[in-house]
């Protein structure tokens, strides 16, 4: 089974997903969207940008003396 892209709602007004791998485990959340629409568009974002993803070690590189 592939991984999961879940739609939540949060309280009344707002939606928030939940990528999920294989097993279930959370993966990824997004920050809470005002709009449904917006958050499909975040989901297909979110899937063009992973495939192409460059990754960027950000960690500090240890001092050397």
């Amino acid at each position: 089974m592939p991984g999961r892209f879940e739609i939540h709602r949060v309280g009344d007004e707002a939606y928030r997903l939940r990528l999920t791998d294989k097993h279930g485990n959370v993966v990824a959340v997004s920050p809470d969207f005002k709009h449904l629409g917006a958050l499909k568009d975040g989901i297909n974002a979110l899937r063009e940008n992973a495939a192409t993803g460059v990754v960027v070690d950000l960690r500090q590189k240890p001092h050397t003396s």
